[in-house]
């Protein structure tokens, strides 16, 4: 566990998932967990050592399973966006390890079966203060990576939990974004008023402006392809050429090239449907 400010801890150690903790008077306000339950419980109780008050509330930065797959076996309150709320509404009440491989970190780990979700207790449309210290957590909708996507921001400490708006060094999941509410995010964190920041990414920890922007122009490259072809339909063919061209963006380990390949493949399929599919209502209306 890693202290960036003091109060404020990320944990890598987990498949797939950079969490968070910080640590107030009135208890722990958790961010995000493991995917694994066993791993929940097991990070739960490395948190009992952490000190604050009594209570528990955990935030999960949208429904990615990677997530959220472990957030029962947390055993406190949740917290998400009124989108990620109504993505679990329309979920079945138990998670079934089977179905297609999307590259998400999830899919590598044996033995899951079935899991219960924990369908969130709160969910808010816009912005949501936590006051448990001194200084307010605030929880921020930022859509792009999904709808129901948000960040955690720490104004006085100067510290911005950005979930997967940044990735470091591997392939993002395209699948339920929104590539220009995306990059508007992205352009944000890249405005003044973040200067002086500490950006954590819920996919490698702490991340610098360079990346962002490395981000930002890997969305804008992906972002004209998919335009040039959102009027013809999903063509196998011409994904599989653009994922082996983005493969070259990550240095990424030769045991997981087939892995990211996977994920950029099934994400860049399934927008292709959707852009194709609303691109057919606009010239019916």
């Amino acid at each position: 566990m890693q202290e960036i400010v003091k109060n404020i801890y990320i944990e890598d150690q987990y498949p797939g998932i950079t969490l968070g903790v910080i640590v107030t008077p009135r208890g722990l306000i958790q961010i995000d967990a493991p995917p694994s339950p066993e791993d929940a419980r097991s990070w739960r109780a490395a948190l009992m050592n952490l000190g604050g008050g009594l209570e528990r509330v955990l935030i999960n930065m949208d429904a990615h399973p990677d997530r959220t797959l472990g957030a029962r076996a947390m055993d406190c309150t949740v917290i998400t966006h009124e989108n990620t709320a109504q993505i679990f509404r329309t979920r079945p009440g138990t998670f079934k390890a089977q179905g297609e491989e999307t590259g998400a970190d999830w899919e590598a780990i044996s033995g899951l079966g079935s899991v219960r979700w924990a369908p969130p207790e709160i969910s808010f449309s816009d912005h949501l203060s936590l006051l448990w210290g001194a200084s307010p957590v605030l929880l921020e909708h930022r859509p792009g990576p999904s709808v129901g996507s948000i960040w955690v921001h720490l104004p006085e400490e100067k510290v911005l939990f950005i979930g997967d708006s940044v990735l470091k060094n591997q392939p993002p999941f395209l699948a339920g974004s929104s590539l220009k509410a995306w990059l508007e995010s992205l352009a944000l964190l890249q405005d003044s008023a973040y200067k002086g920041y500490t950006f954590i990414s819920s996919r490698g920890g702490a991340v610098t402006v360079s990346a962002i922007k490395s981000q930002y122009d890997f969305l804008k490259h992906v972002s004209d392809k998919m335009d040039r072809g959102t009027a013809k339909k999903p063509n196998p063919a011409a994904i599989e050429k653009l994922v082996a061209s983005l493969l070259t963006w990550f240095k990424a380990p030769a045991a997981r090239q087939k892995q990211f390949a996977q994920r950029l493949r099934y994400g860049l399929s399934h927008y292709n449907t959707r852009q194709h599919l609303a691109s057919g209502q606009s010239e019916e209306d």
